[in-house]
């Protein structure tokens, strides 16, 4: 995992890349936040690819405890990539309503 952190409006931004998944489970997205967080990163920019695909099913819950944990910490978490041929159409609905 590497990050790049980059300055923008005085905000403080990660830029996460990686080849493998970043986060397999509720866990590893407290553990990923808690790591950023401590680091003073105020926005946080990780690829779709980096996340388990199960994160974008709404209804097992992982997505929603894991969110929950970035908004209680006032971190701004960016998803980016392909989301036009997502196959969960909850997910869809869910960036669409934000």
């Amino acid at each position: 995992m590497k990050v790049k952190s980059h300055h923008i409006s005085n905000k403080k931004i990660a830029e996460v890349t990686s080849e493998k998944i970043i986060i397999n489970s509720v866990n590893d997205g407290q553990e990923f936040l808690g790591n950023l967080y401590y680091q003073h990163f105020d926005k946080i920019i990780i690829r779709k690819n980096s996340i388990i695909e199960d994160f974008f099913e709404l209804s097992n819950g992982i997505a929603g405890e894991i969110l929950q944990k970035f908004s209680n910490f006032c971190v701004q978490l960016i998803i980016i990539g392909d989301f036009l041929s997502a196959k969960k159409f909850s997910m869809i609905l869910f960036m669409k309503a934000k």
